[in-house]
């Protein structure tokens, strides 16, 4: 049984790491509230991402890959520490004054420490959002080289922000006071995660990059992207947060043309990609670079956001916060050339978990003791038997505590917990839509996930769910 305050399970004292030809790169790129139907090679019709699409053509597009959870702190916790959200030590988004959430604790081991003990120089460019600055849970304290962007998920709302954290230097841009538009922060973030291939070329690297587009709030330099994109949409103009305590703090501004920016903001992910592949291909170690690209849950609606619009969950109902197929289930695109075969689609499915065991078994340094995940290199390299899991589960601490369990076709929703609860039921071969429910056909098989349901979790005082 997994303790409440936990402390990842892999003892360190027994990696051993790969030689230097032996190393992969590493480069793990997650979007934040990219939804499933968002990338042209994913079904977007009202425009196109042709970087990450040529990206999908050179590697595997998979069709039934999970997030974390349905928000950003729990989902990336469960990324870091191979475990899912029944024993995260991060079940929620949870602010810590003045600045940062609820912190990672310490002696976790993340996937930076996995890296760090193989010899990889280690970098995180862009949403923190699991311990604010000085805390156990700092980037720097689980296992970051370098750190560059917000520690604060909170204030990455907002684009022109007056501050961002280089490691533990705190850089102010007074260009952006009394609500000047002078430095767009996620291009800053993208000019530091260049510079660390840059500076770490010949030196194997696992390079993070959880880049804050296209979530919050709508906004985007003017420049030729923008630009190309207004007028060929319909516009709802939102009316937001201009001035007051919240500009900027958290408050979403105005925005005349919601969907053009919207799009303009995918555009950019997909531009910042090419730059990296770019890079890569420039320092010439393209070819010994694994690159993964994803996104943290599905898309949101707020700021003026429109997912309905552009269809970005896909056939999927739900959204952001939502433990329907829209809300968890995300584009994910791995690639490496003269490794992973190209132009494949996958069905397997996996989830944010998984990648702690495979990179274990990519590093050749064993397996986590304790994770939730199974290794999934062997569908990636297609080469041995790959284990299945026999769940997954999913939870959500907001909006009345809000439970998932997916078995084969199966998945059992438990809604509304702490006002008495509701639970839903579906096949998600007949029905991926989630639209029949079916807890009153198949009263066994709710009983039977339940039951899952159940023992999957772990009580934690820090995150109480009944």
């Amino acid at each position: 049984m997994k303790g409440t305050i936990f402390a990842a399970g892999i003892s360190l004292a027994t990696l051993t790491p790969l030689t230097a030809q032996q190393k992969p790169n590493v480069v793990f790129i997650v979007t934040d509230d990219l939804g499933y139907g968002d990338l042209s090679c994913y079904g977007q019709e009202k425009f196109q991402t042709p970087n990450i699409d040529r990206l999908a053509l050179d590697g595997i597009r998979f069709t039934h890959s999970y997030s974390g959870t349905t928000v950003s702190a729990p989902s990336r916790a469960s990324l870091m520490t191979g475990l899912h959200t029944g024993h995260t030590p991060i079940r929620g988004n949870k602010e810590v004054k003045p600045e940062g959430q609820f912190p990672l604790p310490e002696g976790t081991v993340t996937l930076f420490h996995l890296f760090k003990k193989a010899g990889y120089a280690t970098g995180a460019f862009g949403k923190w959002g699991l311990g604010q600055p000085g805390s156990e849970g700092d980037p720097n304290r689980q296992g970051v080289d370098e750190f560059y962007g917000y520690n604060c998920q909170l204030l990455a709302h907002n684009y022109y922000p007056d501050h961002l954290w280089h490691n533990q230097t705190k850089i102010v841009f007074p260009e952006n006071e009394n609500g000047q538009f002078g430095a767009y922060s996620q291009d800053l973030i993208q000019a530091k995660t260049l510079e660390f291939i840059d500076n770490h070329g010949k030196d194997p690297f696992f390079l993070f990059v959880p880049i804050v587009l296209p979530h919050a709030e709508l906004v985007v330099p003017e420049d030729s992207i923008i630009r190309n994109l207004r007028g060929k949409f319909d516009e709802k103009p939102y009316k937001g947060t201009d001035s007051g305590p919240a500009f900027r703090k958290g408050g979403y501004m105005s925005q005349e043309y919601p969907r053009a920016t919207h799009a303009a903001m995918v555009k950019r992910i997909d531009a910042y990609v090419g730059q990296i592949i770019g890079k890569l291909k420039e320092k010439g170690v393209y070819d010994n670079t694994l690159i993964i690209f994803t996104s943290d849950n599905g898309p949101h609606r707020e700021g003026g956001a429109d997912p309905d619009f552009f269809n970005s969950n896909g056939v999927y109902r739900g959204y952001k916060r939502d433990l329907y197929e829209g809300g968890i289930r995300v584009p994910t695109i791995i690639s490496w050339h003269g490794k992973i075969a190209s132009g494949k689609e996958s069905n397997f499915t996996f989830a944010f978990w998984d990648y702690m065991p495979t990179f274990a078994e990519l590093l050749k340094v064993g397996s986590p003791k304790d994770s939730d995940g199974i290794s999934i290199l062997p569908t990636l390299l297609d080469k041995g038997k790959q284990k299945k899991h026999d769940y997954f589960y999913f939870e959500f601490q907001e909006l009345g505590g809000r439970q998932a369990v997916i078995q084969g076709d199966w998945k059992l929703l438990h809604l509304d917990i702490r006002n008495g609860g509701k639970y839903e039921l579906y096949n998600l071969a007949s029905d991926p839509s989630e639209n029949h429910n079916l807890i009153d056909l198949y009263p066994r098989k709710a009983t039977t996930l339940k039951e899952i349901m159940k023992k999957a979790r772990t009580d934690d005082p820090n995150w109480p769910l009944f």
